[in-house]
């Protein structure tokens, strides 16, 4: 299953330039964050992702790596982050990385040699096609900014040129295949960068993009699932206690291939999405809304149920409230609908993640794009600690700010929610309590769905632990199974008559169950 320290890990996501500034520049850095890593432990979370805080000419906030080996001047400088790493570490915490595998920058200094005419040793750490003239069928490319004779392949936006993992069947002379020497090299030279960040004092990585490797692949990913194999057995002989997770959402082929964790993305259509963020035509069907439409637990635990059964032995499946690239859910949900959705998520088994202020409702905006965000934009404004000038972020003027912070005369802030014992805060803060202190209710508890039906209230078991949540505007019951129950943590009024959970609505309860046993 991996490091030992994720069987109670807790993750909080960190946006480097919205988390904390400490110079008064505008934007955040790692001196922020260092300063910050107490609120972060103190809620509950023993790990922090960041995202890339590798030089970059952000055009695409900074998952455009222009020096894997060089941190960003805006968030300060190498030193900086091992003072982090350090800081961590004697907190009791772990920090991941965020690994860019998959593309560089256009300005990384291997793509300026790649470009030109005359071969070089990076001539095929891109993936180009044998001519001007030649685009790439079924592939991101582009042709003429270049010296050299070809069109290079794309990952994502124009300024990110694709690493070259070669193809599973190549079909043309300039596909490589995947085990050709200059793919392989690639590899070797990313697991080079990872090196370094593990010697510098990281204790893994969030991997961008990690099934978009090996070009042309299957739909089981055989060459890029190869490569991470790979990754693994050096992580395993090199680095034991490093940890990685994968931007993949398919667990079964991700912790296959050598992952520890795998996130449960917002995809379109899928069981995670049906949760939280189920919203077409005006009509909102998510699971933990009141008001919700054709309400359906199915449609999350049928995904679920069978991911789970296929890879509990052999990794984690990473739920989170939220990241970066999706949009909050305040305040199209309103916060007793968040603390139910929170209370779930942060109690079934794997990995769980929490994204930097959806511990205090923090709501999405819509914003202008910033560094490629678009409409991501409005997920990555600064978080909010406290009121004041630019709610406690920043001591700049605020048209300095990296985004805006929320003008809303009732923006929540963690200043005002520590003195609320019914805010969203102090119950993410209980829920992770109760986590902690459960070894059942952490990352290889047992899991077993008791009631999952339309209609019904959701409980499922956590071995000593029943878990149920009503999401609906109304009370139902719940028959319990014969046992001595004792009320755990409850979000509104539940009770237990006889053998009836009685659930108000809106409510969540934990039950401590210990079934009787004859002398």
């Amino acid at each position: 299953m991996g490091p030992s320290w994720l069987k109670d890990a807790v993750f909080y996501e960190v946006y480097p330039q919205s988390f904390y500034d400490s110079n008064g520049d505008g934007i955040g850095d790692l001196e922020g964050i260092i300063r910050k890593l107490e609120y972060i432990r103190d809620l509950g979370c023993n790990a922090v992702w960041l995202n890339p805080i590798y030089d970059s000419p952000f055009k695409d906030a900074g998952y455009d790596v222009r020096d894997y080996r060089k941190v960003a001047p805006r968030y300060g400088t190498m030193e900086d982050a091992c003072r982090l790493f350090r800081r961590a570490h004697d907190l009791g915490m772990h920090v991941l990385m965020d690994l860019i595998p998959g593309h560089t920058s256009e300005e990384h200094p291997w793509f300026l040699e790649s470009q030109k005419a005359e071969r070089n040793r990076w001539s095929d750490r891109y993936i180009w096609t044998d001519s001007w003239f030649h685009g790439a069928p079924g592939m991101l490319y582009i042709g003429g900014e270049s010296e050299r004779d070809g069109t290079y392949i794309l990952n994502f936006f124009k300024c990110q040129p694709a690493l070259n993992y070669g193809f599973l069947h190549p079909s043309a002379s300039w596909q490589l295949p995947a085990d050709h020497p200059e793919a392989i090299a690639t590899r070797e030279a990313i697991k080079d960068i990872m090196r370094f960040w593990l010697d510098a004092g990281c204790d893994g990585f969030r991997v961008d993009m990690a099934d978009s490797l090996v070009k042309m692949d299957d739909a089981r990913k055989h060459g890029t699932c190869a490569v991470w194999r790979n990754v693994r057995e050096m992580l395993d002989r090199e680095y034991p206690e490093a940890a990685m997770i994968s931007e993949w959402s398919a667990p079964e082929l991700s912790l296959n291939a050598g992952f520890h964790m795998d996130f449960y993305l917002n995809h379109d259509g899928n069981g995670y999405e049906s949760l939280l963020r189920d919203v077409r035509d005006g009509r909102d069907r998510s699971y933990f809304r009141k008001d919700a439409e054709d309400r359906d637990i199915r449609r999350f635990l049928d995904e679920y149920e069978a991911w789970y059964a296929s890879t509990r032995e052999t990794g984690y499946i990473s739920l989170m409230t939220g990241n970066h690239d999706i949009p909050r859910c305040a305040p199209r949900m309103s916060i007793r609908e968040l603390k139910l959705a929170y209370a779930v998520l942060l109690t079934l088994p794997g990995v769980p993640f929490v994204y930097y202020g959806d511990e205090i409702g923090m709501r999405y905006r819509v914003l202008p794009t910033k560094e490629g965000g678009y409409t991501r934009t409005g997920s990555r404004t600064p978080m909010q600690w406290q009121a004041g000038k630019n709610l406690g972020f920043s001591e700049a003027a605020e048209k300095d700010l990296y985004l805006p912070v929320d003008p809303s005369e009732d923006a929540p802030t963690v200043e005002e929610q520590e003195r609320d014992p019914d805010s969203l805060l102090r119950c993410v803060r209980d829920i992770l309590e109760l986590r902690h202190r459960f070894e059942d209710l952490q990352s290889d508890g047992a899991y077993e769905t008791v009631v999952g039906e339309k209609d019904q209230p959701y409980v499922y078991r956590r071995g000593s632990l029943l878990m149920a949540v009503n999401p609906e505007g109304r009370s139902q019951c719940v028959m319990l199974p014969e046992a001595v129950r004792q009320m755990v943590y409850r979000i509104g009024e539940a009770s237990v008559t006889g053998e009836c959970l009685q659930l108000p609505a809106q409510s969540f309860a934990v039950l401590k169950v210990q079934t009787h046993t004859k002398d």
